[in-house]
Formats: structure tokens, sequence, C-alpha cells
């Protein structure tokens, strides 16, 4: 886990920009800094790396890395890396180090830009081949690791965060006001369903995606993987035993670190199950972290505390504090150069700072498991779609009426046969939108949409979960929450061959006795405890605005509408307005915390 930057182009970058991209990496890798500058010609490379020392930690595995006239910098791991080195060994490569960096940097070698359909991990990489005069840029298959490009000064830069690349070429774009109004009014589910950002003319390399740029500044991408469902024949106890045959190898996979690794823990199954994986199957000294609000629609305290007395760990469990929201909220601003895309993440980013300051570099977190085996309450009226045929439809449909109807408050997803009328119903994802659009003072207005990946209602809205409206936004704030505490994140179900097995798996199995994520929660069965397995309660890693935000506060109240650039964008008379709104739904809430966050980012960047 690193931060990398560079640019490939006819412009000479002065030092005291190098100096200043450098200076600005230095959280994302503490351990050491370092650039090449290759000049061939009119051309012009430059290559900076800093990094967060993980595996192999001695000096000889610092980047930039060269190897038979091949440099390269990386931000990530490999996984399986271990298993690639005795492949390329056997192919007759030499290694000088115990990293996955060499690993990496032989198999491209090796292999060329195929060897990324090798690797199982996440990464963001940039690799100057003088061989052929070429920069290979590529992205990880679910964009875990973040790669930002912006076109100036006649060639390209890129880099792990926006301001790596202004500190390089000397400019930052103007703020995209379109892109900013669709978080207000859309939300943080909107923001990946297109390439626009925060700043106009920034754009990113998609997930699963190699680009290779020729020394004429020509550039070449391609898709190098395309998620689908390829359903199989497969009995209930199958599913079950495979899933959890991959799951241990993935947790497995994910604990090669030569640093300490801590697990983040919430109450439900997902994280549990990470947990519980490690210190039952795998024998690790397990430590875990726990954000706990006592608003009693989000406190998973009792399910946290089942799951550490189980396991005998240690755990931390950090409250949410009730001052200071809005001074932390503009310093996560000012790293993230954007708005937080969720109140989650202004709690998660609590975590993230207790776990670095108790001396760890790696954190392992739940992300994914609803998205790959069926964890939102729409899913059981799109199971219930997908088995509109099945001889056993009724007893399906019986067992959502008694389990999960009464836990439902959405009035649409109350009804079990919602999508036999209206299979394109999605009116529950950008709740209230009119009303927010309303609140603006420019006109903004965007249909939801979504990509086509299969002919499943429910797969496909599971992987257009997965691809761009859910697992998006929380990679990006995972990443950038524990790069701002020089941490790095790892996500062991975002796994391509977890991913491949559970979209194989028969629908029928996915939902079962009123249960999502039945083949996960089976899985795990004797390894997390069954108090937390077989909770049917979904809180999710959630708060509370007024948890965070004190509305009743004067000075509180006078900050949110003291005279700003958001003015321009948002009626100031309706804020006010909302801020007394009594009870405040959980859209109008998110509305509220998108507001706060896109005030704070006009006032630092517009």
């Amino acid at each position: 886990m690193c931060g990398i930057a560079g640019y490939i182009g006819p412009a000479h970058i002065d030092d005291a920009r190098l100096e200043e991209a450098l200076s600005k990496m230095v959280l994302r890798g503490p351990d050491h800094r370092d650039l090449l500058h290759v000049e061939d010609g009119d051309l012009n490379v430059y290559l900076l790396h800093s990094r967060l020392s993980i595996i192999d930690l001695d000096p000889r595995a610092n980047q930039p890395m060269t190897r038979d006239g091949c440099t390269l910098i990386y931000n990530g791991e490999i996984y399986n890396y271990r298993e690639l080195r005795k492949e390329l060994e056997s192919a007759g490569a030499v290694f000088t180090t115990d990293s996955d960096t060499e690993v990496l940097l032989r198999a491209y070698i090796q292999y060329g830009p195929a060897c990324v359909e090798r690797f199982e991990g996440m990464w963001a990489f940039a690799i100057h081949d003088a061989r052929n005069k070429t920069v290979m840029l590529s992205r990880d298959r679910f964009g875990e690791k973040p790669l930002y490009l912006l076109n100036a000064h006649g060639g390209l830069f890129f880099g792990s965060e926006p301001k790596l690349l202004y500190a390089l070429s000397g400019e930052r774009p103007a703020v995209n006001l379109r892109h900013l109004a669709r978080y207000l009014v859309n939300g943080y589910k909107a923001l990946y369903k297109t390439d626009e950002l925060f700043f106009q003319h920034l754009r990113e390399l998609p997930p699963s995606t190699n680009a290779v740029i020729d020394r004429d500044l020509a550039e070449s991408r391609g898709r190098y993987w395309t998620p689908t469902c390829h359903v199989r024949p497969m009995s209930l106890q199958d599913a079950i035993e495979a899933v959890r045959e991959r799951l241990i190898r993935t947790v497995e996979l994910r604990l090669r670190a030569d640093v300490p690794i801590a697990f983040c823990l919430s109450g439900g199954v997902d994280s549990g199950a990470l947990a519980s994986i490690a210190a039952k199957k795998l024998g690790c000294q397990v430590s875990t972290y726990s954000i706990i609000d006592r608003d009693e629609r989000y406190d998973e305290s009792r399910n946290v505390n089942l799951t550490v007395a189980d396991l005998g760990c240690e755990n931390e469990s950090i409250e949410i504090p009730k001052t200071g929201a809005l001074d932390h909220l503009a310093k996560l601003v000012d790293y993230h150069d954007a708005p937080v895309c969720t109140l989650s993440y202004h709690v998660h980013s609590f975590l993230s700072e207790a776990i670095a300051a108790r001396g760890y570099k790696v954190v392992v977190s739940g992300t994914g498991a609803d998205e790959l085996f069926t964890g939102y309450y729409d899913h059981f009226n799109l199971h219930l779609y997908e088995l509109r045929d099945h001889p056993d439809y009724d007893r399906y449909r019986r067992e959502w009426e008694t389990h999960m109807q009464p836990k439902v408050r959405n009035p649409h997803l109350r009804r079990a046969d919602l999508y036999w009328n209206q299979p394109d119903f999605r009116g529950h994802i950008y709740l209230n939108n009119d009303e927010f659009a309303a609140m603006l003072q420019t006109d903004f207005w965007e249909e939801f949409g979504e990509a086509r990946y299969c002919d499943s209602l429910l797969r496909n809205r599971m992987l257009n979960e997965l691809m761009h409206e859910c697992v998006p936004p929380v990679l990006h704030e995972d990443d950038l929450n524990s790069m701002r505490c020089s941490l790095e994140n790892r996500s062991p179900y975002l796994d391509s061959e977890l991913f491949d097995l559970a979209y194989s798996i028969p629908p029928e199995h996915l939902i079962r006795n009123g249960y999502g994520k039945y083949v996960l929660r089976e899985a795990v069965a004797g390894i997390l405890n069954d108090p937390v397995r077989l909770d049917r309660r979904k809180v999710g890693f959630n708060a509370a605005f007024r948890s965070v935000v004190d509305t009743t506060c004067p000075a509180t109240r006078a900050r949110l509408l003291d005279d700003g650039p958001v003015f321009d964008l948002v009626d100031r008379g309706k804020i006010e307005k909302l801020l007394d709104k009594e009870p405040l739904p959980n859209s109008y809430s998110k509305f509220l915390f998108s507001f706060v966050n896109a005030k704070l980012f006009l006032e630092r960047f517009g």
C-alpha cells in the first residue's frame, strides 16, 4: 500500500513541483519516497513513489523498482505472490527481494500486460518499459486502488489522489458543479454511474482496465475482466462447502504481511465471519476495532460483544464523538479532495485513526459480502421474482412474510409481488430525490439507470451495486480514510475466485428460511457464533446524522447557514427548515450530510 504519481509527455517538471508532490504522498507512504526521471529525446517520463512497507520491509524492496529495462511504481498487494514467484522461478526468473512488488514486475516482464489476469489482489500501478518505450497503467478488478488521470501540458499526469496530479501539473481544474448537484440530489449511489468527478477534466482509469501509452502519447485501453453471472447446477450443500473453503483461503491470502493486522468488527455477519475465520481456522491472534452509536437504530454493541467473547480477542470500541464534527469533516474533505460520500465514512475515519494509533499498518474489513451473497432488503423481493415459477415459491414467500416483511419500513419493499408487475422499479434507490432537487437553486434531474450484465434481475441488480452503486464509494472512502492514517485496508470478499463461485450459485440457495446471505451464513456455521450468524437484523455500518451534528446548537446552526458558495447551489431557506424537521427520516438525514459536505467542499475548493 503506497502512493504513486507520474507524468508522460514533452514537459519538464521542475524540482519544486516534484518535491511538493512527494511531500503530499507522505501519509500514503511514510517509510520511503523516491522518483525516477527518464528522458528520451523530447519525451519525459516521471515516476514518483511513497512506500508504506508491508511485505519485505527491507529497503531493497523500495520503489521505483527497475528490472531488465522495466521500472515499476505500484500501490496495492498481490496476495498470491508466493505462488506466482514459484511459477516465475520455474521459468528462469531470479529474485533479489521477498516482495510482491518484484513478483509483479517479473510477471510483467514474463507475460506482458496480460500478467494482471494471473493476479489475485488489489493494485494500481505504472510500468515504464524502456524496451518498447511505453508506459502501462493498470487497476484491479473491483477498483480497490484508485488511479486518477489528467491531460495537461501536452501529456498525461496520473496518481493515487487528485492532489498529487495538481501538485505535479501546477494547476487544479474547476469544481464540477453538475457532479456536486448529482451527489446532493441522488446521493452517493449515483457517483460512479458516470465518468464525471468532483473536478472538471479529472478522470479515473476504470477498474479491470489496462492502458498502454506509447511514445507518441497514443493510448490503447482494454478491459481484462468483466463481471458476469454463470449459474451452474449445484446442490445447496456443495455451495456451502465451496464457499467455506474459498472464504477461508481468501482470508488466509489477505493475512500475508510482515506487519501486524487488525480487524474492523461490526455486529453483522460479514466482518464477524472474517475475524472468526482468522482466529479459529487460521490460528491468528485477532485484534478488533468497533464503532458504537448509542442510537438504538444503529447500536450493534451487543453483537460486537458476543463475537469478542466468543473469540476471546482484544477489542476497542469507539463511541462517536458528540462534538467537533464540522471541524473533523473539514479535515476529511480537505484530504479527500472531495465531499465525504456518506455519514458512515465520517464515523469510519475515527476507526482508522484508532487502529493506526495502536501501531497497526493493515486492517481487514467486510466490504462486498452483501453484493456477493444477497444482503439488502430489496434482494428478497427480487429473489421472489426470480423464483416466481419455482415449485417451492409459496414456501419462499411465506418465509419472507414471516421473517422479513415485518422488519421492512419502505412501503414499496413490503410488497412480495413488487417486481412481478414492475420489473424496472428502482424508486427506493433515489428516495425523495424530487424533494432534494427542489432544494437546489439550479435545475438538475437525472433518471436512474443501470448497466446490463446478465438476464437475471436479481444478479444484475447485485452487479450494479458491486460495480457502480454501493461498493465503489465504499472503496473510495476506505482508501482515503485508511491512507490518511498510513493504514492499508484489505477486503477479503473482493476475491475473483470467490466472486466467480458466488455468481454461479443457483438462485434458490441464496435466500432460505427468511435469511439473506444464507449460503454465507451456513458456510461459517461452527466458526462464527450463532447469535450473530443467525441475527436477521440489518443495521449496516451507519449512524444517525443527529448523533454526529447537533442541529440544536446555535453555533453549529450558524455555521451551517453562514454565507458561502454552497448557497449559489442550494436554497438556504429550505435548508433552515430541514434542520428543524422532526422526525428526520433516513433519506433526509443523508441529504443533510451531503449538504454539509458540499458546503465544506466549496469553501475549500470552490
